[in-house]
């Protein structure tokens, strides 16, 4: 397989959702709080990307069970509704292209080593087309428009944001299979739209998990990376809710920017403020380490926290023996859009909205996904295991 690839590091958040998934939306819920009860919590007003039809379907996926191979969660859906895909078959060796939205962080790093695994298992695969957007709209635009010149079989999309690249994802539509996955557009066009369950899932696993460990009264610290991004947003959302249904107190809100030197100072800022903070909720936790360890340097046990299926994190839960939850955005859906691209190109049918599923991960599963020899930035729910040159081509030994 030849496999063709302009890639070069960004700066840009790293999901994006889309409505009746995990994506944005314009429109303006509501969680049914009291704006006297927002300010109270501290938890501000509810984001204009919280959609309560969504929230509901979103939590309510968590407790179905998916279909598809019991072994493999990449190629499993929850409540399928299959599209006939006829229209596209074609013999192969087949010619796929991708447009990413970025490789900028660990999350899409560790994505993007499996899918390429994942094409060249494939020998029908005789060509993978890669070109990445940087964290830019406009240039992922443009990398849509060139694709579409290049004799694309099939075309899968990441979108850098969700609004901005849908009217290049919808022209792109009419003249090549498109397959969308992980952030969303605001079109039904794509023959697929791939993604685990989604931001709100996660945000509400966190919330959750603390309103069940932490005493009521007892102060809860919230850590944002950035504001706007919908993914994150959701995540945001789903845990306010809890957090206002709940009888504990919201004291902060604050946005870290992912950096662990700012999270770690502003942990550390409100330790020395209030004393004590009983329990810390993240909306993605690949900074949580830095988060354990201002307690740590205060000389203060590690309240109940959130991270993420990050392998530093689950190495600091097993180690300090933290009362902890890993909400987790699996990385094995880099997976499934190959997967569904072959299936299209074979006239196979596929789920029009190709939800995941999405393992939170406790105390109990821990010891299952925490990989000794892999390095601390790679995430545990890669579906790699199996694909050729792991350990190896995703850093470990």
């Amino acid at each position: 397989m030849l496999l063709t690839h302009r890639r070069a590091l960004g700066a840009a958040a790293f999901a994006v959702l889309l409505p009746l998934t995990a994506c944005s939306s314009d429109k303006i819920g509501s969680d049914g709080a009291s704006a006297s009860t927002n300010a109270l919590k501290k938890t501000g007003d509810q984001s204009k990307f919280f959609v309560q039809e969504d929230y509901d379907a979103q939590l309510a996926m968590r407790t179905k069970t998916p279909t598809g191979p019991a072994d493999k969660p990449w190629e499993q859906a929850i409540d399928p509704q299959p599209v006939d895909t006829s229209t596209y078959r074609k013999a192969g060796p087949y010619h796929l292209c991708f447009s990413n939205a970025a490789t900028n962080n660990p999350w899409r790093q560790v994505g993007w080593k499996s899918m390429q695994a994942e094409a060249k298992s494939h020998p029908e695969i005789a060509d993978l087309t890669v070109l990445d957007a940087e964290g830019k709209d406009d240039k992922q635009i443009s990398d849509i428009a060139e694709l579409q010149a290049k004799g694309c079989d099939a075309l899968i999309v990441s979108p850098n944001t969700t609004a901005t690249l849908t009217p290049a994802v919808k022209a792109a539509c009419g003249k090549v299979p498109v397959i969308v996955f992980d952030r969303g557009a605001q079109t039904d066009c794509p023959v697929t739209f791939i993604k685990p369950i989604g931001g709100y899932a996660f945000g509400a696993a966190g919330a959750e998990f603390l309103t069940q460990k932490v005493k009521p009264g007892g102060k809860v610290l919230a850590l944002r990376i950035l504001p706007g991004v919908d993914v994150l947003e959701t995540r945001w959302s789903a845990a306010k809710v809890a957090f206002d249904k709940s009888k504990l107190d919201v004291v902060g809100v604050e946005f870290t920017d992912g950096d662990a030197a700012k999270t770690k100072s502003i942990v550390s800022n409100y330790i020395q403020r209030y004393g004590k903070i009983d329990g810390v909720w993240m909306d993605a936790g690949a900074t949580a380490v830095a988060a354990v360890e201002a307690f740590e340097d205060a000389g203060r046990p590690v309240p109940p926290i959130n991270g993420e299926d990050q392998q530093d994190f689950l190495q600091k839960w097993k180690d300090a023996k933290l009362t902890a939850v890993a909400p987790t955005y699996p990385t094995y859906q880099w997976r499934t859009p190959v997967i569904a691209a072959l299936k299209i190109l074979n006239g196979e049918s596929v789920p029009k909205v190709w939800n995941l599923p999405q393992p939170t991960i406790t105390q109990d599963s821990l010891v299952t996904y925490l990989k000794p020899g892999m390095p601390p930035l790679h995430y545990a729910l890669c579906g790699c295991e199996t694909l050729p040159g792991y350990p190896q081509a995703w850093g470990g030994k």
